[in-house]
């Protein structure tokens, strides 16, 4: 990755888990009405062929981590977690009451916030109010995020008893600098725990997350939390830049100035160090921002081209329903976007009343569609065509224009039909698919609204 292509490419862009981004919702033509036909009629032609996804927000934490970007909800109080699991299996029912036959439950994610921030047994209460009304898939992942600080073997073994076999602990750095910096302080002691008390118990797929890009981390701290995660060797990994969106997140990402962060020549150097590293030690690139060791399901589902991407990342199961729970989660279900309210209160007094606590959300017009897929096919295949009519749109011409400067500094080929990214370009994805966002080319932003790609 030269200096001169980071200096090009280096803009704000969206990460892509949907198209279109959410900041272009069309919310005068979104209504909780036509979400609800929409998601019961994905959920008629999907379900028995396909199950659906849940995800679930969870947003307590004991303390906050000022590099986080994520909605949460800051307390030492633990008698939160009973009423805020009520409320979720209360919304749950009322999307059952849209279902038309019993719905083939074929993933579930735990996020956050802190899962386990809950305890263990209401963990189990959570996730056995779901599953009472549900099919399982035969091939049914069921994956949570867990804090290696308070991470136990007791929450490891309760979720593992209702189904769970795989968990991501957020690592993001070893250095007790760039930890104090971002509020985050977690000795490799506690990940080294967490990690093997979670495969003496019989989890398949343990992952760790690493940022590069965060306050006062330099190339040498990078090489120290590579080295030590290679000593304990995760299943997959998410090694991906520090997303510094302040004005967002608030006061949430301003424990620290812009001055403390990483130039961009840096953090492209401690881009290229972990990459060149962690494929070195057996991991395979996944994607955009992703490493997973052959053994892995990420991995494998590259080869077989089965590889999917949606509001909980990477995924190597694709469904056309995904719901999601909790304050400020997000649903999709192929045709249609809704997004959560971001309150607690607000949440729960929606659903006191038996109403979906849906803020805002989009229903995608059949350019909206098109254009999604091949976003698609380039964050999980690094390519996409078009050789059928149902994958050409009006302004393919144009985006094929403003591509070939890309085409020209090696980013990718452009072929009568394909396009294919280039090794050279990967890290460039991002760019690429800002070409296809007829969204964000008719309407660029004023302010900025994303992180920088590079």
């Amino acid at each position: 990755m030269s200096k001169l292509l980071v200096n090009k490419y280096n803009v704000a862009g969206p990460r892509y888990t949907s198209y279109p981004t959410v900041p272009y919702w069309n919310q005068e033509s979104f209504s909780s009405k036509k979400w609800q036909q929409v998601v019961s009629q994905s959920f008629s032609e999907s379900n028995s062929k396909e199950g659906l996804s849940i995800y679930i927000h969870l947003p307590f934490c004991e303390s906050m981590c000022t590099f986080c970007g994520c909605n949460k909800r800051i307390t030492k109080r633990h008698d939160v977690e009973h009423p805020y699991i009520n409320a979720v299996l209360k919304e749950w029912a009322l999307y059952l009451d849209l279902f038309d036959e019993k719905p083939v439950i074929k993933e579930i994610h735990l996020g956050g916030g802190t899962p386990t921030f809950f305890s263990p047994e209401h963990l189990q209460l959570l996730i056995n109010g779901i599953l009472r009304s549900s099919i399982l898939a035969k091939d049914y992942q069921f994956s949570f995020e867990g804090h290696p600080n308070n991470t136990t073997k007791e929450h490891l073994q309760a979720l593992y008893d209702v189904g769970f076999r795989r968990v991501c602990y957020g690592v993001q750095d070893y250095n007790l600098t760039v930890q104090k910096a971002i509020n985050r302080i977690q000795p490799f002691e506690n990940v080294k725990r967490a990690t093997q008390t979670a495969r003496e118990i019989g989890y398949t797929s343990v992952g760790h997350d690493i940022i590069f890009g965060l306050p006062f981390q330099t190339l040498e701290h990078v090489k120290e939390t590579i080295s030590r995660t290679q000593e304990l060797l995760p299943d997959r990994l998410a090694f991906y830049n520090y997303a510094h969106v302040p004005w967002i997140k608030g006061n949430g990402q301003r424990g620290f100035t812009d001055s403390d962060l990483p130039s961009v020549s840096l953090k492209k150097e401690q881009y290229e160090l972990g990459k060149q590293w962690l494929t070195n030690i057996g991991y395979t690139e996944i994607g955009m921002d992703h490493f997973a060791l052959p053994t892995d399901a990420l991995y494998q589902s590259m080869v077989s081209g089965s590889l999917h991407r949606n509001f909980m990342g990477y995924t190597p199961l694709k469904t056309q329903v995904m719901i999601g729970l909790g304050v400020s989660s997000i649903s999709d279900s192929w045709y249609g976007f809704s997004q959560n309210v971001k309150g607690l209160e607000s949440y729960y007094n929606l659903l006191k009343d038996k109403i979906l606590p849906i803020s805002k959300g989009h229903i995608l017009n059949e350019e909206d569609q098109i254009i999604r897929t091949h976003i698609l096919n380039l964050m999980c295949q690094f390519k996409t065509s078009w050789t059928t009519n149902d994958l050409y749109f009006e302004n393919l011409p144009q985006v094929l224009a403003s591509l070939q400067e890309m085409e020209k500094d090696g980013l990718l080929n452009i072929k009568t039909n394909t396009i294919e990214v280039t090794k050279k370009g990967r890290p460039f994805v991002r760019n690429i698919c800002m070409a296809f966002d007829m969204l964000l080319q008719r309407n660029k932003p004023k302010t900025q609204l994303f992180s920088m790609t590079v």
